[in-house]
């Protein structure tokens, strides 16, 4: 069989899932590989042809964008659910409801005085980084001296972490499923303008024509993929905190939870 090259938005929970994916591909016979890139890159690979699919696109929100460029060029089919992602602003659970229940509570004198007004992002490609920025001007928080920074994962996970060490009120621009939820109650802020998009679907993109590489049945089962935020949380949490090897952690949940059911 033909080797399959799967393009990779490359965080950490898009590895996951495509280690999930490169597995069960590789038990269909195929060679694998894996091609990570930044989102725009990720989807340029696919209209390109360098890749035959991407794990994982969401749609219609974070990644439509990008899907429709990549259209202009080869059909492209949706298989699996893999997860229901969707973007937040979040605050740790100790700081009070009352105090901040939604995005506009950020400009109340008092919640100003208390707050730690750096927002630290990931990169700007992300679909959390473009909502984001949009409401720092969309709800004045620029004029109020909060400042959004993109960066790297870990550099918004790390302050986060930071953060909660030191009981500091702070916000943070993050979506599920991500590993901080598995350890941290992050208490999501209301948005009631709507600008952080709506709950997506995390699906595997083929480019259609090469579909054709695959047998019916195969398709028919990379359809059947059904994760979920919780389990890809988890999963990306025993990597990225607890140093485990990607591939063995989704080799043992596919072996204990997929395979077995069959």
């Amino acid at each position: 069989m033909p080797a399959i090259t799967i393009g990779v938005t490359d965080l950490s929970f898009h590895r996951v899932t495509a280690s999930l994916v490169s597995h069960v591909i590789t038990d269909m016979g195929f060679t694998v590989n894996r091609l990570y890139a930044p989102h725009q890159d990720n989807f340029l690979a696919l209209k390109s042809g360098q890749t035959d699919m991407l794990a994982s696109a969401w749609l219609p929100s974070s990644h439509g964008i990008y899907r429709a460029d990549a259209e202009l060029v080869q059909p492209l089919i949706e298989l699996g659910l893999h997860y229901q992602p969707y973007a937040m602003w979040g605050v740790p659970d100790y700081i009070p409801k009352h105090a901040i229940a939604e995005v506009s509570d950020l400009l109340k004198p008092d919640v100003i005085s208390k707050m730690n007004k750096d927002i630290q992002g990931i990169n700007s490609g992300a679909g959390i980084s473009r909502f984001s920025i949009n409401m720092m001007h969309e709800y004045g928080l620029s004029d109020a001296g909060y400042q959004f920074h993109t960066g790297t994962e870990e550099d918004c996970f790390g302050a986060f972490e930071r953060a909660v060490e030191h009981k500091q009120w702070f916000i943070v621009p993050l979506w599920k499923p991500q590993f901080l939820h598995h350890k941290f109650a992050i208490r999501e802020i209301a948005e009631p303008k709507g600008l952080l998009g709506i709950v997506d679907r995390a699906v595997l993109l083929l480019r259609q024509d090469r579909a054709s590489l695959f047998s019916g049945t195969q398709l028919a089962v990379l359809d059947s993929l059904r994760f979920s935020n919780d389990i890809i949380a988890q999963l990306d949490y025993q990597v990225c905190r607890e140093g485990k090897d990607v591939d063995a952690v989704t080799r043992e949940w596919l072996a204990n939870h997929f395979y077995s059911e069959k």
